[in-house]
Parts: structure tokens; sequence; C-alpha cells
């Protein structure tokens, strides 16, 4: 989209353990957006499922970021003040006839699903078969509130992976926005944080580009603006898997600040700094960013 105001860009950890390399390279991607197009840089703590988080892990995510050099615009926002703001969104749509209470279990919805996807993929998120779209069947109770996604279609352009459309019924199907354990879902939280800190950009990785058009449904519905989007490679362990903290990820060594930062760097393809210090790194590596593939608009 034209972007109506200068460049704000957004790094947003979920607080489940200490920063690891995966989630360095994504704040490193974004941060460097956001300075090669000198805008202001976000930095948001995603804490909505507590029974998920690690104790002292925001702050920690915080100061190891601060000791590698990283210096957010205003203040840290924390997704766990902001209830009174995802509900307005919510009972907004509810207003409007989008959301509806849901009563099926996670093992009624995988057991709708045909054998054959079953086989092929048992761990993947199953499209919701609309069981409870036009009622809860009689002596149920709701377990979670729903958004119908009808027929919409999405758009949309990744920076550099180019143009993708997603039928979202045939995709996820109505998807969640308040769980059964009465938390908001991401999806919501996101969408209504984003517009009020107003992201224009969003850097992040691959494993969330699959939620890039749920979140444009909400954004349309709502009446919000869309950012721009632009998805990086994961970092992988050994085994082929997305490093994160639940496969045992280790720290962020920010003794070694610069070594930690020169290996996300190299992972984005854009080599390696000789610098004492963090704060001698940054110019030359965002001057490198304004320069590489990843610099597309």
């Amino acid at each position: 989209m034209a972007r109506a105001h200068a460049y704000v860009g957004r790094f947003a950890p979920s607080p489940t353990g200490p920063l690891h390399q995966g989630s360095l390279v994504a704040a490193m991607a974004s941060y460097l957006d956001a300075r090669a197009h000198r805008g202001r840089w976000l930095l948001r703590i995603e804490d909505l499922d507590p029974p998920r988080e690690f104790p002292g892990a925001s702050a920690s995510i915080v100061g190891t970021l601060a000791r590698l050099g990283f210096a957010h615009d205003g203040p840290v926002m924390l997704q766990s003040t902001r209830d009174a703001a995802y509900r307005a969104a919510f009972e907004r749509l509810q207003a409007a006839g989008h959301v509806y209470p849901c009563a099926c279990t996670r093992r009624e919805i995988a057991d709708s699903a045909p054998p054959e996807d079953r086989e092929r993929a048992p761990d993947t998120e199953r499209v919701y078969p609309g069981t409870c779209r036009a009622g809860m069947p009689p002596g149920r109770s709701a377990r979670a509130w729903r958004v119908r996604v009808g027929d919409a279609r999405i758009a949309w352009r990744d920076r550099l992976g180019g143009e993708a459309d997603e039928a979202l019924a045939e995709s996820v199907g109505d998807f969640v926005l308040r769980r059964a354990d009465g938390l908001w879902a991401y999806q919501l939280a996101v969408v209504v944080d984003d517009a009020f800190q107003q992201v224009t950009d969003v850097v992040r990785g691959a494993d969330l580009r699959g939620s890039t058009a749920r979140q444009i449904h909400l954004q349309r519905l709502l009446g919000l603006p869309t950012p721009r989007y632009l998805h990086l490679p994961l970092l992988l362990d050994a085994h082929g898997n997305k490093l994160s903290k639940q496969t045992g990820a280790p720290p962020v060594d920010a003794e070694h600040g610069v070594a930690a930062l020169n290996a996300a760097l190299g992972f984005l393809g854009l080599g390696a700094i000789s610098a004492p210090s963090p704060a001698q790194f940054w110019p030359e590596a965002i001057a490198r960013w304004a320069r590489s593939r990843w610099n597309v608009d």
C-alpha cells in the first residue's frame, strides 16, 4: 500500500524464554529495515499467554537487545496492558455480526478432517468446518469465539516474496479471536496493536507468513490500514527444525555481542563486520542492508 506516514517498524517477541539466535535474526532485520528507511523502530512484548511465559523473560529480552545496541523508539508496549483495546475491537466485530460462539474442541475439529488429510499432516492446523457457524449444537456451551471469513479472498504482496492469494475458507476457515481459556488470540491482538502504533512495515519470520491473510481480513473488517510485509527465511537447527525456545535454542550470548550480531548478519547474507563493540557495528550494518536485496519496496 502507499504509505501515508513515515516508516514505523516493530519487533514483537513472545516472552517464552530468553532471546535466541533465530529471534535475533528477526530483530536485526526489522531494525535494519527501519533505520535504512530513516524510520522509527518499536519494541512490543507479546505477553498474551501467561501459561507459556517464562519468568523474567520480558526483562531478559529487553535487556539483551539493549546490550546488543538496539535502540527502540518510545516505551516498550506490553500486550498484557491492552485488554480494553482488544475487547473494544472484538465488540465492534460482534456488533457487526462478524463473530460467533463455538463449542468445538480441537479433537472434534481434527476428527472432522478427511482421513487422508489426518494421515498426511497430523499436526497441522485444521480448516474449521463451520460446525457452529449457524448456532451451537443443543446442550453445548461456548468454548471460543470465531470470526466469519465467508468467501473472503485475500490478495497481498510480500516485499521480497511477491504476490500471494489466499481463500480463507479453504486455508483455515473461521478462525479464533478469543480462546477457550478466555485469552485473546494473537491474530486479533497484533492487528489492533499494529494499527494503534501506526506500524507501516512488518518484517518477521516466514513462520508467520500464514497469518498474514487472516490479519488483513481483520484489518478490513475493522477499517484499519494494512502494513507492508516482508517475511524472512527461518534459522534452522541441525535437524532442520525452526530454531526456537521450544526446541532448546540457547540464549544469545550478549557478553560476545559482536559475534552474535555477525552470526545474524551472516545468515541474512550481509557478511561480517569487524567492530570492537555493538555501537560500532550498526552504522555499517545499516548501510549494507540499504544496498542489499532485502531493501525493496
